[in-house]
């Protein structure tokens, strides 16, 4: 019988293997998200100016509720676009 390494794929094997999702506040122990740091919230919308949701990027629900918070305090205060054609 053949062995996994004998056997030749005709798609990559490792499409399908997805991995973990994390809330990267907690594994990096960041405690304050500022709303005043623009390039770190850019991170959390869409290249249309939209709030990405939790099961995208992984955070808990916690610090998604405080990354919504931030990002519209930043939009009051003119640090983001509320809509735009291309963020990123």
């Amino acid at each position: 019988m053949a062995s996994r390494d004998d056997i030749k794929f005709l798609s990559n094997p490792k499409i399908g293997n997805k991995r973990k999702k994390y809330c990267r506040f907690k594994k990096f122990g960041i405690k304050y998200i500022d709303y005043k740091d623009a390039e770190f919230l850019k991170q959390f919308l869409n290249p249309q100016g939209k709030i990405l949701p939790r099961r995208i990027t992984g955070n808990s629900l916690k610090y998604q509720r405080r990354v919504a918070t931030a990002i519209k305090r930043a939009r009051h205060l003119g640090y983001l676009p509320y809509v735009t054609d291309m963020l990123k």
